[in-house]
């Protein structure tokens, strides 16, 4: 990376734009506007921090070199926003001063995810003072991706114009110079449930082994949906699941070893086939967790029988099935679990799963473009995690891939972020390729 490009990286990391602080609200904003700037000044194109709704997003423009009319158009996603860089102490240099020490450089946001969006603006300018950018190029940046935020998905839905391809740049490799593309997301559905099982709470003295105890409903409630002995969920909630490709499954066998990423993870296996079927099961399957239970008196030794409770749990849907389906399922199986007499409230919304096609055209020549620049071809992997704008894209038929140069050592979200130096004139060689292989559909 030259002087003009780090002097500009250094600008644009050292905006504070912590989402999560209102503290920040303006520099969150500063931020996209400095993405706007380049889009305009530096690409030759045009580009607007947008209000939509409560928030901003940061549409642009830059048309193709050559007949514009008839090129491709491809829509890329990237987020300005950044993590709260706390605790301070822990960090080895100022998180919004630009550093590099040894092969890595070092700030908040350099990995997630400006110095990604970085090195596909400066794609897109080299290929522009070549006069040989062979796409119509459509930016639409967010900063809120830290807070769960879902304008982008609400400006995709409205949105009438579409693309011929999606390219986000907000992930990393499975290790150093293996690329990945995640072509899925699971989805999410978040449950609410409350159960009364009478007035007032009892003497267990008195009342227990006759009385419904609304813990013990409540227990018998989840544990409907949780999963069996084998690790899967009842069946109910496996319809739909799209299972994984033969060229997927034969990537997956490059990934770390579930027994590794288990033990990585300090966790203790759920049975024991979860190590051997790690990857399946987050990358394929659907799973439901308990994320907290409210009921009796924690922490004192009361001889109570309680009559309310609640608990939250959630179910991560594999690719291929619906919030609704889902949902209305893991309801009835919660429902039938309650004993009569109890009351049962259940309250719940989701976030659909996420696919993209393998064999799509616009992921094929992405594929071939990592191949001419890195030497290697991305393996095809799915994400265990959520993310709304997936599914949207795929709602509107537009192939996406979600990829990028971070790495599992960059300490995303925690101090002393890091990026591998290298990987920015190399990242800024392969996404120019990909617009050029883009060129071809």
């Amino acid at each position: 990376m030259d002087d003009v490009a780090y002097a500009e990286l250094a600008e644009f990391i050292a905006i504070p734009s912590i989402s999560a602080d209102p503290a920040h609200r303006e520099d969150v904003k500063r931020a996209g506007e400095w993405a706007a700037e380049f889009i305009r000044s530096k690409c030759g194109g045009i580009a607007q921090l947008t209000p939509w709704g409560e928030k901003e997003l940061v549409l642009g423009e830059v048309p193709a070199s050559t007949d514009p009319a008839n090129a491709p158009t491809v829509l890329v996603y990237n987020h300005f926003d950044v993590q709260p860089p706390a605790p301070l102490d822990l960090w080895e240099s100022d998180p919004f001063e630009l550093t590099v020490k040894g092969d890595w450089a070092y700030a908040r946001g350099i990995t997630d995810d400006k110095g990604q969006l970085f090195i596909m603006l400066k794609a897109a300018q080299r290929l522009v003072e070549a006069n040989a950018l062979p796409v119509n190029l459509r930016f639409a940046f967010d900063g809120e991706e830290e807070i769960g935020g879902t304008t982008i998905v609400d400006w995709l839905e409205q949105d009438e114009r579409g693309a011929d391809a999606g390219v986000i740049f907000d992930g990393g490799m499975v290790r150093i110079d293996v690329p990945a593309f995640s072509l899925a997301t699971r989805g999410l559905i978040a449950f609410d449930v409350k159960v009364a099982t009478g007035e007032r709470d009892l003497h267990s003295g008195m009342y227990g082994g006759a009385a419904l105890n609304a813990v013990h409903v409540l227990m018998r409630c989840l544990s409907a949906v949780l999963a069996g002995e084998n690790g899967l969920l009842p069946e109910p909630l496996r319809q739909g699941i799209v299972a994984p490709t033969p060229e997927e499954l034969t990537d997956w066998d490059a990934l770390p070893s579930g027994a590794e990423e288990l033990e990585h993870a300090g966790a203790r296996p759920l049975d024991a086939n979860a190590a051997e079927q790690f990857n399946i099961r987050t990358l394929a399957e659907p799973s439901a967790d308990v994320n907290g239970i409210l009921g009796g008196k924690p922490g004192v030794r009361n001889t109570t029988l309680s009559v309310h409770a609640a608990g939250e749990v959630t179910i991560r849907l594999a690719p291929g099935q619906k919030v609704d389906v889902i949902g209305a399922a893991a309801e009835k199986l919660m429902r039938d679990a309650a004993p009569a007499g109890a009351d049962v409230e259940i309250a719940w919304k989701g976030v659909p799963a996420g696919l993209m096609r393998p064999d799509a055209r616009p992921i094929q020549l992405c594929a071939d473009a990592f191949e001419q620049v890195l030497g290697v071809r991305p393996l095809l992997v799915r994400s265990g995690g959520t993310l709304p704008i997936v599914p949207a894209l795929e709602a509107k038929g537009i192939p996406t891939i979600i990829t990028g140069f971070g790495l599992p050592e960059s300490s995303v979200h925690s101090p002393n972020e890091k990026f591998l130096y290298r990987y920015f004139d190399q990242g800024i060689d392969t996404a120019a390729a990909v617009y050029t292989e883009l060129g071809k559909l």
